[in-house]
């Protein structure tokens, strides 16, 4: 999944219908470069996941593209997805990559903590997710990750990183020129005025845009401070 530049990361809405959703998945990945759709269903039984994902899997991996479950390590192996995300509060990084076998790929959600991402990567991971970096209507956001944690990480580390949290086609210049290797990104693309398809050619000429400019100097990160780059992860503990 990891590429030099930063790359589009869909992450499904909550609750879909997967026939419907198959045709909109397939207009957005055929508008644009995207290196991975994570299936996120929430209140969903084990029907509904099997379904979602039989419906949704075949259209992104004939595309190239990884298909990723959200929290669900247990159905990876059986369903044929690509691999599992997970977060702080749902499983250890240990545990998910016991579950997927050592070839699946393997992402954790590291807030804003550098000791939780690097924890994150002893334990199997494939990437780490920081964020969330501005307000987001999928979830509550107590504390804020600052574009300085990726340009720690993307300097430090090899390990991918990936931005989540309320990003834009407006707003995600910052966090290219930082470092991420991802963007990962909900309504941007699936609430686009315009439609899905108009909402990933819109952030995929942004990201181009961002690159064009060269890293973010270290002189401009503290302009982008929201609420803190808090190492405590334990401070920021919140529902996945």
């Amino acid at each position: 999944m990891a590429e030099a530049a930063c790359r589009l990361y869909l992450i499904t809405p909550a609750a879909l219908d997967p026939a419907a959703f198959a045709d909109t998945l397939a207009r957005a990945l055929d508008a644009g470069d995207v290196a991975a759709v994570q299936l996120r269903l929430k209140e969903a039984d084990d029907r509904a996941w099997h379904a979602a994902i039989a419906a949704l899997a075949p259209v992104a991996q004939s595309r190239d593209v990884a298909f990723l479950l959200n929290d669900r390590a247990d159905l990876v192996r059986d369903s044929g997805a690509d691999g599992v995300h997970v977060g702080q509060e749902d499983m250890p990084a240990r545990e998910a990559r016991r579950l997927i076998g050592a070839e699946a790929t393997l992402g954790v959600t590291c807030k804003a903590s550098r000791d939780w991402a690097m924890e994150a990567g002893e334990n199997g991971a494939d990437y780490v997710a920081f964020g969330a970096f501005y307000p987001s209507g999928s979830k509550a956001v107590r504390h804020f990750a600052t574009p300085a944690i990726l340009r720690w990480w993307s300097r430090m580390m090899e390990l991918p990183c990936c931005a989540i949290g309320g990003i834009t086609a407006e707003n995600c210049a910052p966090l290219v020129r930082a470092g991420a290797d991802f963007l990962a990104v909900i309504g941007a693309v699936w609430n686009h005025p315009d439609g899905a398809a108009t909402g990933v050619r819109a952030l995929n000429a942004a990201i181009a845009a961002a690159a064009a400019l060269g890293p973010l100097p270290d002189t401009e990160m503290d302009a982008f401070t929201l609420q803190g780059d808090d190492d405590d992860g334990a401070a920021e503990r919140q529902p996945q």
